[in-house]
C-alpha cells in the first residue's frame, strides 16, 4: 500500500555501522532503522543467538511459560525500577498497554472516573487510534474519524499548564524524557523530577514513553535515570531487540497487579525468538563500560555538531538532543528532506523529524571515528546543499 515514500535505496547487506546496496554502494548508518538497530548490523552475539533459538523454537504462544520471556523479564526488573515485564511487538502496542494498565488501576483502586491522560505537544506515542489521539497531531488525525477521548494535550515543558490540566478525571502524565519525531526535544530533567512530584502531589501515575531513547541511547540504561527519578510505568520497544521485533511495558507492582488474565493479551509477544533476541542485546548493553562508552562518544559527537553549527550558521539554528538521539535544527529556506537527501549523496543515512530537524540516531556501538566522519559528511552534504539553494534564491 501506499503509506511510504521510500527511498530508492535497497540494501543488501551491513556491517556494524554500515550498509551497503545491491549494487555496491556503500553507507554509513547514523538512522539505525530509526533508534532501532541499536547494536549495528550483523552484530555477532545477536546474529548467533537469533540463529541458536530460531533452531529450537520460534513461537509456543503464552498459554505456556517462555523461559527466554522469564529471563528477559527478569534481568529487565534488576536492572530498572520495575517489578514485572509484560513483552509485545511494537512501540505503539506498548503505548497502549501502558494507558490500559494506568487506566485499570485507577479503577481497581476505586477511581473508575479517572481515566484521562495529559500528554504533550510535539509527541509521538504510535500510529494506532487512541495514540493517534494521544500524540495529537492534527495532520495523523485527518479522516480517521472521531479523535479517541481521554487525552488532554498542554505545551512540552510547561508546569503551570500541566496543573493546570488536572481535574477529577485525570488518572496520569505520558512524555517521552526525549522527544524524538516530535523535533529531538529533550525534557529538562527539572522538568521531569516536577512531574514526578505533581504525580505525587495529586494521586496520578507517570508514564515515560521511553521507545526511542531507552535501552542505552542516552548514555544511561533509560533516560529517566539522568533525572534521577522513577516512573510508575514505562513503555520501550525499538533497540530493546536490536531490530528483532519486540515492544515491553515495565510497571511498578501497584500498577502490574491489576492486569490480570483476561485483562490483556498479545499473540507474538514475548516469544522464545523475540525473547532470545532481547536477552543478547542486554548481554552487550550491560557489559562494563558499555554505556560509559555510549556516553563518552555521544559527547564527542555533540561537541563535532557544535562545531559544524559554528561552521554553518546560515544553515544551521541549533544542536539538540541527548546521547546519541541528536538533531539539527535547520534554519530555512533549507528544510530537513533535502539535506536528508544531500546526506545521502554524500553516502550519510539519516532520519527528518519535526520542527524542520535532521536527526541522527546511530547505533550505540559507533566509534568516535565514525562520529567525526559523519560530521564531516554532514558537512559535505550542507555544503552541497547549500549549493542548490544558491540558483533558487537567485531567481527570486
Amino acid at each position: 500500500m501506499p503509506t511510504y515514500n521510500r527511498a530508492d535505496l535497497a540494501f543488501e547487506r551491513g556491517e556494524g555501522a554500515r550498509l551497503w546496496t545491491a549494487d555496491g554502494r556503500r553507507f554509513l548508518d547514523f538512522g539505525s532503522g530509526i533508534a532501532t538497530s541499536s547494536l549495528g548490523h550483523n552484530h555477532p552475539h545477536l546474529v548467533r543467538a537469533i540463529c541458536d533459538q530460531a533452531a529450537k523454537v520460534m513461537h509456543v504462544s503464552n498459554l505456556y511459560r517462555v523461559p527466554e520471556a522469564e529471563r528477559l523479564a527478569a534481568r529487565h526488573v534488576a536492572a530498572s525500577f520495575a517489578d514485572s515485564v509484560f513483552f509485545c511487538n511494537s512501540g505503539a502496542e506498548a503505548n497502549e498497554g501502558m494507558i490500559k494498565a494506568m487506566r485499570k488501576a485507577m479503577a481497581e483502586t476505586g477511581r473508575p472516573e479517572r481515566f484521562r491522560i495529559i500528554t504533550f505537544e510535539g509527541a509521538f506515542h504510535g500510529r494506532t487510534l487512541a495514540m493517534l489521539a494521544a500524540t495529537g497531531n492534527p495532520k495523523y488525525l485527518e479522516g480517521f474519524g472521531p479523535r479517541v477521548d481521554g487525552f488532554d494535550q498542554v505545551p512540552f515543558g510547561n508546569m503551570n499548564a500541566v496543573r493546570d490540566a488536572i481535574g477529577p478525571a485525570t488518572a496520569g502524565i505520558l512524555i517521552e524524557p526525549v522527544q524524538g519525531e516530535g523535533g529531538v526535544r529533550p525534557a529538562e530533567l527539572r522538568f521531569l523530577r516536577e512531574l514526578r512530584a505533581t504525580c505525587d502531589e495529586f494521586g496520578l501515575l507517570l508514564g515515560l514513553d521511553e521507545v526511542q531513547i531507552g535501552m542505552g541511547r542516552s548514555g544511561k540504561l533509560w533516560a529517566h535515570q539522568w533525572a534521577g527519578i522513577e516512573p510508575d510505568v514505562m513503555s520501550s520497544a525499538k533497540g530493546i531487540g536490536g531490530g528483532f521485533p519486540l515492544g515491553a511495558i515495565l510497571a511498578k507492582e501497584h500498577v502490574a497487579k491489576h492486569l490480570k488474565p483476561g485483562t490483556h493479551g498479545t499473540t507474538y509477544g514475548g516469544n522464545p525468538l523475540a525473547c532470545a533476541a532481547g536477552n543478547a542485546v542486554l548481554d552487550v548493553i550491560l557489559a562494563p563500560g558499555f554505556l560509559d562508552g555510549v556516553d563518552r562518544v555521544a559527547r564527542h559527537l555533540w561537541r563535532a555538531l557544535v562545531a559544524l553549527k559554528d561552521r554553518h550558521p546560515e544553515l544551521i539554528e541549533d544542536v539538540r538532543g541527548a546521547g546519541l538521539l541528536l538533531g539539527i535544527k535547520l534554519r530555512e529556506p533549507l528544510v530537513n528532506t533535502d539535506a536528508q537527501a544531500a546526506a545521502v549523496a554524500e553516502g550519510l543515512l539519516t532520519v527528518a523529524a519535526g520542527m524542520n530537524v535532521l536527526r541522527l540516531a546511530p547505533p550505540l556501538i559507533i566509534t568516535e571515528a565514525e562520529a567525526d566522519e559523519a560530521v564531516d559528511l554532514l558537512d559535505r552534504a550542507l555544503r552541497r546543499a547549500k549549493a542548490a539553494l544558491a540558483p533558487a534564491k537567485a531567481a527570486e
